[in-house]
């Protein structure tokens, strides 16, 4: 029931409450935890964080300082990755205290009992929490948007407070404050500043006048300017020279490319990427779909959409609410919503997203991302949660005047209103708070997720010592970085990754890289009892200066013989008319500088890069890697050609299966595998099975071969590949 309009409003948050429910919502991130790194980003902030290095650009320098300090807490038993995962749970946590902080405070004029502001509130944490997104980046550290929730949720609360009092005593220092923290938080990501709009909003409404306050007006731009000085890490950093120093931004150009990320060449928001409605809309509303009901086994999609609109309508139905209860407030949440919401949609003008593209015809040609983008919407999901609570209450009151009311005096009116027994008759309702809870379980659930990191051991291990890998993007680049640069594995092998190659500062990057011994006794049997040369410098033997020189692009207009003589023999290779980028140069230079001294590689996440070289009659695959030889394979007891494969090493792939993988185990016991982008690193374990089983099958060895097709029928189905 309302408060008497004569009676005082009860403001007094509820701090307790929503600290208790913050930390129930924290052990339930604890209790779903990933145990170690992830795929996509994880690998490369985890690491970035632990060496205090530059990640891609803008180079989040406030998450890199965070995550170092919370890399090194005393938590007993604790990997570097867990206490870095912790960093994501502690903040999406947090966050969600402050929410039900908000949503308490918007029913202070509505309810005038504490318990049913508290119910409130709680409501909007959970549904926010456990909303799949929100929850699946809770639980590993795969991006910096956690901590971006965080501060954006602590600058909601304060707008929200200081419009409750505009021209109090602290008013200003609030508001200075608020600038700071949207500052720092765009040292964090740009998302950062997204909260800025609606507290333009709120201080326009609430106190106009303040535009006229050229003093208060500079202070708070300083404030601004204050937070962003973290910004400085970067190059200071970058002239040390750390192991990961994307961009490298030692100079005042190199800093401001990556200050503006200029890699990425988004286009101007006026050239869309895809058509608004139903391609960027259409992307939200798919991801939006995904937030109650993520979990589809046995499940008809028809539920997911209406579990979708449901709390669409629950969220709109909160606005409405919010405005007609709560102008005072409204004027920032709503803009703040806004600005979640359609004003990012057509700010990041996306190109259609992946799910979508799968759902198309094969035909189409529609440009697509390279995966879902869900995460950029987080804070969405996790604020909807505020709305979709207030909604529910208003059902929930419905309800209860419906079971039934009681005539209340309020100021010099009276007016019928729920009793309490009603309230408590009506709350089975709120028990839709729940259903994202139990939908998403074992979708957002990291528990036991061991499967990139493993996949890392596997892949380095594949590689014989002082070798030179290359890979060609996230997924087979990024779990090798934090195996080496945080577990110390294998850190004797050169990775080279070709997407990053055609940029500058990587190949400086690899030339200033250490030699590292490679550590034998820690090394799988099968490289033991063996002479490794440990190479006396890089495999590019060049200088800096020279390094810089090398062309972006070279055009071939007639086919180019590639020639590398060796004491095994000659590679001969062919390459075909077209281009060659400056990745392709580089390897191609670090065969004639380094080959046979180190062995060289080339992952087989690559496809046909190895042709597209014309070095395709030189590669034998070896466990997760193809290996370059100095003459074309012969036919042999286990040297054998497989379909789909080429060349194909029997005795070593076998042993590396049988005694060092530990990925294949990994993936029989994951039961799917939500990110359909990434799934080629499943892909890649069950494809080296099926090329093992035909190869044993040819060799005489029917059970071996029949147990490996099994093996890999398992670990499809368990990922969903069947």
């Amino acid at each position: 029931m309302p408060p008497s309009s004569t009676a005082e409003l009860d403001y007094r948050p509820s701090y307790l409450a929503a600290g208790i429910t913050a930390a129930a919502i924290f052990a339930l991130y604890l209790v779903t935890l990933a145990p170690t790194t992830a795929m996509w980003d994880t690998s490369e902030y985890i690491a970035s964080a632990y060496v205090l290095g530059n990640p891609h650009p803008p180079g989040n320098p406030l998450f890199v300082l965070i995550g170092r300090v919370f890399s090194l807490l005393p938590i007993p038993g604790a990997s570097v990755a867990v206490r870095i995962n912790i960093l994501a749970a502690v903040t999406s946590a947090a966050s969600a205290g402050f929410w039900f902080l908000i949503t308490e405070r918007v029913l202070v004029g509505w309810l005038a009992e504490r318990w049913q502001r508290v119910a409130g509130g709680v409501l909007a944490a959970v549904i926010g929490a456990t909303a799949f997104t929100v929850w699946n980046q809770s639980v590993v550290n795969e991006k910096v948007y956690t901590l971006s929730l965080f501060g954006l949720a602590v600058i909601s609360w304060l707008t929200v407070r200081w419009s409750d009092d505009p021209d109090g005593p602290i008013a200003d220092r609030v508001l200075v404050l608020i600038a700071y923290l949207l500052g720092l938080g765009y040292a964090n990501h740009m998302m950062g500043f997204l909260a800025g709009p609606a507290v333009a909003v709120a201080v326009i409404i609430r106190r106009p006048r303040t535009l006229l306050r050229w003093q208060l007006l500079l202070v708070l731009a300083a404030a601004v300017v204050a937070g962003m000085t973290v910004f400085a890490f970067q190059p200071i950093r970058a002239g040390h020279y750390p192991p990961i120093n994307e961009g490298e931004p030692t100079t005042l150009d190199a800093f401001l490319y990556n200050f503006n990320r200029g890699q990425y060449g988004k286009p101007s928001v006026l050239d869309r990427q895809a058509p608004f409605l139903e391609g960027q809309l259409g992307m939200y509303w798919l991801y939006f779909r995904w937030q109650w009901l993520r979990d589809m086994r046995g499940v008809a999609a028809s539920w997911q959409s209406a579990l979708a609109s449901i709390f669409m309508l629950l969220g709109l139905l909160g606005g409405y609410v919010h405005w007609k209860r709560d102008r005072r407030s409204f004027w920032y949440f709503g803009t703040f919503m806004f600005s979640l919401t359609l004003l990012l949609i057509y700010y990041l003008n996306f190109k259609l997203g992946h799910s979508q593209c799968l759902a198309m015809s094969e035909a189409s040609d529609a440009a697509c991302e390279v995966r879902d983008r869900d995460y950029f919407f987080i804070v969405s999901f996790s604020a909807w949660g505020v709305w979709a609570a207030l909604g529910l209450v208003w059902v929930w009151e419905s309800l209860a005047a419906v079971i039934g009311s009681e005539p209340v005096r309020v100021g010099r009116e009276t007016v019928a209103l729920p009793k309490r027994r009603s309230w408590l008759a009506a709350s089975p309702v709120l028990a839709l708070a729940l259903i994202p809870l139990f939908g998403n379980w074992h979708a957002a659930s990291r528990a036991g997720e061991t499967e990139t990191r493993d996949f890392a051991h596997d892949m380095l291990n594949s590689i014989e010592p002082y070798g030179v890998l290359v890979t060609v993007g996230d997924n087979d680049t990024f779990p090798l970085w934090y195996a080496q640069e945080v577990e110390g594995l294998r850190k004797d092998v050169v990775v080279l990754c070709t997407s990053l190659l055609n940029t500058d500062w990587y190949v400086r990057q690899m030339l200033r890289r250490p030699i590292f011994s490679y550590d034998e006794a820690a090394g799988p049997a099968l490289y033991r009892g063996k002479r490794w040369v440990k190479p006396s410098g890089p495999p590019l033997k060049m200088s800096l200066a020279e390094a810089d020189l090398i062309p972006g692009i070279v055009e071939l207009r007639e086919p180019q013989i590639f020639r590398k003589e060796t004491p095994a023999g000659t590679i001969n290779a062919t390459i075909q008319p077209g281009y060659l980028e400056r990745a392709d140069q580089v390897v191609l230079r670090i065969i004639l500088d380094a080959f046979p001294e180190r062995p060289v590689y080339i992952s087989r996440t690559s496809g046909g890069y190895g042709e597209r070289l014309g070095l395709g009659d030189y590669l034998m695959a070896q466990g997760l890697a193809r290996k370059l030889l100095a003459a074309p394979p012969v036919a042999g007891k286990d040297t054998l050609q497989v379909s789909r494969e080429g060349w194909f090493d029997l005795a070593t792939s076998r042993t590396l299966w049988n005694d060092v993988f530990l990925g294949a185990k990994a993936l029989e016991r994951q039961g799917d595998w939500v990110d359909k982008a990434s799934v080629g690193i499943p892909l890649l374990y069950v494809t080296t099975a099926v090329s093992l089983s035909e190869a044993e099958q040819r060799s005489g060895r029917a059970a071996a071969s029949a147990e490996l097709m099994r093996r890999a029928e398992a670990m499809a189905k368990a990922v969903g590949l069947q």
